[in-house]
């Protein structure tokens, strides 16, 4: 199991997702993720860019999980969890 960790930033969107209909859903991702961050189903993009080596799943057509793996600490710092990143 990995050790997740939330942005200031995560922790912000978390109160936007606790108050939608994704509540779920991010649940269920941060679940999966935890136990295996590069599981599939469900498909995950490897970034570029200003969030080069991160990682990023749909939670709808609209917002994206993006969190880093961190190997040797087993560890997960969820970077964003509300809106589309800008790469």
């Amino acid at each position: 199991m990995y050790q997740l960790y939330f942005t200031k930033q995560a922790r912000k969107d978390a109160s936007l997702i606790g108050k939608s209909n994704l509540k779920n859903t991010v649940q269920v991702l941060l679940s999966l993720i935890s136990s295996d961050p590069y599981g599939y189903p469900p498909a995950f993009e490897l970034l570029k860019g200003s969030l080069d080596r991160a990682i990023s799943r749909r939670i709808n057509k609209q917002h994206r999980l993006v969190y880093q793996v961190f190997e040797e600490e087993k560890a997960i710092k969820i970077i964003m969890m509300w809106t589309h990143y800008e790469s």
